[in-house]
């Protein structure tokens, strides 16, 4: 999300959320938005290349794009907090209004695509208020706690104890089973019905079931800290800060990501591995994201990737809107009441699809940055925080 300007712009953090919206499109695009449908009739050579497709995408973006867009979501609520503090003004009630718009916002988009992430930030981020003005190594044991995830954590130490223990689908399961009928059907109407109700039940059940709010509040809290301690602010530290970022989550997550795929050999039961890899594989994801942010931040401060790099910069000006508009955009190219290309498009021709939007919507954001200083959608969002509320601020 976009920050007032009284602080120093980090051109890196525009680049870098503009990646992550991106990267998250392309996933949509691939799930044709949360319906995964396999076209059926396909050349042998296609479905090859289409799971090709399917996977390095998956490898690369997925669990680490939303973790990026989650940690700068934190670092934007420490940004806009500075910003009034050195004001003499308190935030934090405003923050809380803000949240309030986004989960409408959010609920907007869950009309068109029911895996939105809006509503959860705005739920979420109610429990980062509190942590504002909290002591910084407080908020880093705290953080540490949560990419832990105690619950799932606890739930492993049970199953050990009983690994032979008979365990239930995930009832988000049964949701998403649901979906079928109502993305297909030709009617807007049924499809947002759907996606309201049932759909984001299902989103709510996945996420508690797989600790997602748990590494959404731990990566608002580091975001908030990396404010803090100014760490994308180009100097010759924070690059020494970045370079040891790279080389510590690159050795994390070899060792994770072997012990992913060799779990097999030694879980021996479901209950297990289910559990186990409903453990393991968030943090294997969290430590790729801290590759993927460590490289993409040192490639931007040299001067030929701040080239190459800063085409994101517009779409992450306008992270907001982009990520609304590219829901409203796939559900009407991939759903029923649209042209209901999830009956044609695998991986490969849906990957094709996000790029060509990718594209469009950077040369839209670029045209929109040259004549308005916030996004349409970050413009009402603005104006909505700073509406009066009782006395004049």
């Amino acid at each position: 999300m976009t920050y007032q300007s009284t602080s120093p712009r980090y051109h890196v953090v525009d680049a870098l959320r503009g990646f992550a919206i991106v990267s998250i499109m392309l996933l949509h695009n691939i799930e044709h938005f949360d319906f995964y449908f396999k076209p059926p009739g396909l050349p042998v050579w296609m479905v090859s290349m289409d799971k090709g497709v399917w996977d390095t995408l998956f490898f690369l973006f997925a669990g680490k794009s939303y973790a990026i867009f989650a940690m700068l979501f934190g670092l934007t609520f420490f940004i806009q907090t500075n910003n009034q503090e050195k004001k003499g003004k308190d935030f934090r009630g405003r923050f809380a209004w803000r949240l309030v718009l986004l989960m409408g916002f959010g609920i907007i988009n869950s009309a068109f695509y029911q895996g939105d992430i809006l509503t959860l930030y705005a739920a979420v981020g109610f429990l980062l208020i509190p942590f504002a003005r909290v002591n910084n190594k407080v908020v880093l044991v705290v953080a540490v706690l949560l990419f832990i995830q105690p619950l799932n954590l606890w739930h492993l130490f049970t199953v050990i104890q009983n690994p032979e223990m008979e365990i239930a689908n995930p009832l988000s399961w049964s949701y998403f089973g649901k979906m079928a009928p109502y993305i297909k059907d030709h009617s807007l109407w049924t499809t947002i019905y759907g996606n309201l109700t049932n759909g984001k039940t299902a989103v709510v059940l996945w996420n508690w079931e797989n600790g997602r709010f748990f590494h959404m509040l731990a990566l608002f809290m580091t975001g908030m800290l990396m404010g803090r301690k100014q760490l994308f602010a180009e100097n010759s530290q924070n690059k020494k800060f970045w370079l040891r970022t790279l080389i510590v989550s690159a050795i994390v997550f070899i060792v994770l990501f072997v012990i992913q795929k060799n779990a097999g050999s030694y879980l021996t039961t479901k209950a297990l591995k289910r559990a186990f890899m409903t453990l393991e594989k968030p943090w294997t994801n969290i430590a790729f994201m801290f590759v993927l942010v460590s490289v993409f931040t040192m490639f931007f401060w040299s001067k030929v990737g701040s080239k190459i790099l800063g085409i994101f910069s517009p779409i992450g000006k306008m992270s907001l809107s982009n990520y609304i508009f590219q829901s409203i955009m796939g559900a009407t190219i991939y759903y029923g009441f649209g042209l209901a290309m999830y009956q044609y498009t695998g991986a490969t021709y849906s990957t094709l699809i996000g790029l060509l939007l990718a594209v469009l919507m950077g040369v839209f954001c670029t045209w929109w940055a040259k004549r308005f200083t916030h996004g349409p959608l970050e413009h009402l969002w603005h104006k909505a925080t700073w509406v009066k509320i009782g006395k004049r601020e």
